[in-house]
């Protein structure tokens, strides 16, 4: 049995898109697995749409998934070129041996008669394809419509009595019926080929044993079929995956949010965290585990259990994997990772030595679900309290009763103290209940509020050793001035 070989042919016109990223995860994954090749081909034979700009963004974006190719576009190999744009010679070379042994040939139909024809089936009920008028052209005929000036395109013979029957990895038997395909474009009249013939020639030239691409493609498969047939070869287990669909049903869009891989990276999430997200769509870890690191999912991986059905795009789901990743970050990783956040943001970071920089980044992990979250988590550390306290904690020191007291109270306690450190809270905590009275929530929410304008944020353990005596002072004797 030959080695795996399986590719990733994104068109460079544009962003890595999420879907693509999960049909780049999959073939990357089978190949790890199955101890085989992970191909890289760029099918930019639209050089009007094709930018480099975009060549260099997917890369990019492979690259900080995680998803690094064997071979390929800027590394090389035994079967290449592998930029479309450079095979033109390649296609034409096929199409030639084609049109030779008889299994395709010219067609000088112009797009308004072949419009025209189109419509006219649909109202007769007959089936819309190409009626194979140029199928039997003599060469004089030909010589004749080339003096009108038409141009031709080159079409595959297809014959039209034949079942086309795909195995499918992830579907199973899927028939195509005969007259589901008419005898279709592979040479455009500029010389250029079809996404399909193109398709079909690289896999073909590259050893391409299985072919692991969206479920948008299955209508494709005949076509490819039928090529494979007429070049004389065998063709490639096929496996098309679940498209993703946003929570309303709908192809996944702008309107749902970020679709590239770009949009996620610029939006604050982690490549491991996509990564598993983009496991997780279409497959179940037997154990319902959903956090796991990505060999983990490689050792379970079964390219024919992968659902059907389409993958619901979760961004909850999502941003909790992520919020998981960022709390177990490394606290010199997370550090590098936030602090171009803050610096952006416009805090004046240089109020804190590099320690408690560090200290204020550990803090925040906990209510972060994504990286840019710790710019507003960050804002108890940097801003005045006056211009973030909440509309809700305002309301909680209102209609407390004992809050007053509780922070009067606080500040006394801290008065006693040169420094606070991370010991010395449920030390003044004990003192508070002592002497107020009061205990549990109606205890440190106060606390809280007065430090931070927050009800919800860091452990006062964690918060108040970094803000300081001084700055707690000023900020309590400032809430209370409020009241």
């Amino acid at each position: 049995m030959p080695s795996i070989r399986v590719r990733f042919a994104p068109s460079p016109t544009g962003h890595l898109h999420i879907g693509g990223a999960r049909t780049a995860l999959i073939n990357w994954a089978f190949a790890r697995q199955q101890g085989g090749t992970f191909v890289l081909r760029i099918e930019d034979t639209d050089v009007e749409r094709s930018t480099e700009a975009s060549f260099e963004s997917i890369i990019t974006s492979l690259r900080w998934l995680g998803l690094e190719w064997d071979e390929g576009a800027e590394k090389g190999g035994s079967y290449g070129p592998y930029r479309q744009s450079e095979c033109f010679h390649l296609y034409k070379s096929e199409a030639e041996r084609l049109l030779k042994n008889g299994n395709a040939y010219y067609c000088y139909c112009l797009p308004e008669e072949l419009e025209e024809r189109r419509k006219l089936a649909l109202k007769e009920g007959r089936p819309p394809g190409y009626d194979r008028r140029c199928r039997s052209l003599s060469i004089s005929q030909q010589e004749s419509l080339s003096r009108e000036g038409r141009k031709p395109v080159v079409r595959l013979l297809v014959s039209e009595s034949q079942t086309i029957v795909v195995d499918d990895v992830v579907r199973g038997r899927v028939s195509f019926g005969p007259g589901i395909i008419s005898d279709f474009i592979i040479l455009r009249t500029d010389g250029t080929p079809t996404f399909h013939f193109a398709n079909v020639i690289d896999d073909l030239r590259m050893r391409i044993t299985h072919v692991v691409r969206g479920e948008d493609h299955l209508s494709n498969t005949p076509r490819h079929v039928v090529l494979y047939k007429a070049l004389g070869a065998e063709p490639p287990r096929f496996a098309h995956l679940s498209l993703i669909m946003g929570p309303d049903g709908a192809r996944l869009s702008k309107r749902h949010g970020a679709t590239s891989v770009e949009e996620f990276r610029e939006n604050g999430y982690l490549p491991e965290a996509l990564l598993n997200w983009l496991a997780l769509l279409g497959f179940a870890t037997p154990d319902g585990q959903d956090v796991f690191p990505i060999s983990d999912f490689v050792k379970r991986f079964d390219l024919s259990a992968l659902g059907k059905s389409a993958a619901i795009f979760d961004r909850g789901k999502l941003d909790w994997i992520n919020g998981t990743y960022i709390r177990n970050t490394p606290a010199a990783k997370l550090r590098e990772l936030c602090m171009p956040y803050l610096l952006k943001s416009g805090y004046d970071v240089s109020e804190y030595s590099d320690d408690a920089l560090g200290e204020i980044i550990e803090s925040l992990r906990g209510n972060m679900a994504v990286l840019p979250d710790c710019v507003a988590q960050a804002a108890p550390y940097f801003k005045p309290i006056e211009t973030i306290i909440e509309p809700e904690a305002r309301e909680y020191l209102k209609s407390s009763q004992s809050a007053r007291s509780v922070i009067s109270g606080f500040v006394e306690e801290i008065k006693k103290r040169d420094t606070i450190c991370a010991t010395d809270v449920p030390l003044i905590g004990k003192a508070l209940q002592k002497a107020t009275g009061v205990k549990g929530k109606d205890l440190y929410m106060p606390i809280r509020i007065a430090v931070s304008g927050r009800l919800h944020g860091p452990e006062l353990a964690k918060m108040l050793p970094i803000l300081g005596k001084a700055r707690c002072l000023s900020r309590v004797e400032e809430v209370l001035a409020m009241q």
